[in-house]
């Protein structure tokens, strides 16, 4: 990204919505911006946090790890979307592991710097508030999809909130941002990589998918939906 292009894309992060201008400024010097390769690993769980993160361009993947060594895909991060931030406020320490899914853009703030600024500029953490909350709402409505819907349900309802969060509507449908894996698929919808491969498949004979290496696109949202209620 040309600098002019990164100084838009920070400014335009909803972090930083309706601050002014000065403040802006200085934001945009105090960050530090990297292009991340495919597979690079921004932070890692259980790392002492040192910096707050937002992602300009690409896709990052947040996963954690159990006890047991089993991992789960927690969230997928979009353009525009902070990542690795609330953790200033509570243990911090990183939550989850993030990696990049695909060349990606990211910019962040040393800790310190970013609470100095927040005491600053008290709108920064009203933005922060909303942001956590909605993903919050998202949580707990994922959670109640695993207690009370089919698993065919939860797979659709999945695709449908990564095609709100990242989709572009093109000649052949909605196509979602991320480069999913089939198994990215089944972690946050819950099931197992078989019963995905199984209902893409099928979607795909009926035209309400197209899954191949470009990735995952909706030829009609709402048909797919209508399809699983």
């Amino acid at each position: 990204m040309t600098d002019s292009r990164v100084t838009g894309a920070i400014a335009a992060l909803e972090l930083f919505e309706g601050l002014p201008g000065a403040a802006l400024d200085e934001l945009i010097a105090a960050s530090r911006v990297q292009t991340l390769t495919r597979g690079a690993r921004v932070f890692d769980q259980g790392e002492s946090i040192e910096r707050a993160h937002a992602l300009l361009s690409g896709a990052v993947r947040i996963s954690q790890t159990g006890s047991d060594g089993g991992e789960a895909v927690i969230r997928f991060i979009g353009p525009g979307e902070i990542f690795g931030s609330v953790a200033i406020f509570t243990d911090h320490r990183y939550p989850a592991d993030a990696t990049a899914m695909a060349e990606s853009v990211e910019v962040s703030w040393r800790r310190a710097e970013l609470l100095e600024t927040i005491e600053r500029h008290p709108r920064i953490a009203i933005n922060l508030v909303g942001i956590v909350g909605r993903r919050l709402a998202e949580l707990q409505e994922r959670v109640r999809e695993m207690a009370t819907q089919r698993v065919e349900r939860r797979i659709a309802n999945a695709l449908l909130r990564l095609a709100r969060q990242s989709g572009t509507t093109g000649d052949q449908g909605t196509q979602i941002a991320f480069p999913l894996r089939r198994r990215d698929i089944a972690d946050i919808a819950g099931t197992t990589l078989h019963t995905v491969s199984r209902t893409l498949n099928h979607w795909r004979r009926q035209g309400l998918v197209i899954d191949d290496s470009r990735g995952v696109i909706l030829t009609s949202p709402d048909a797919l939906r209508r399809a699983t209620e």
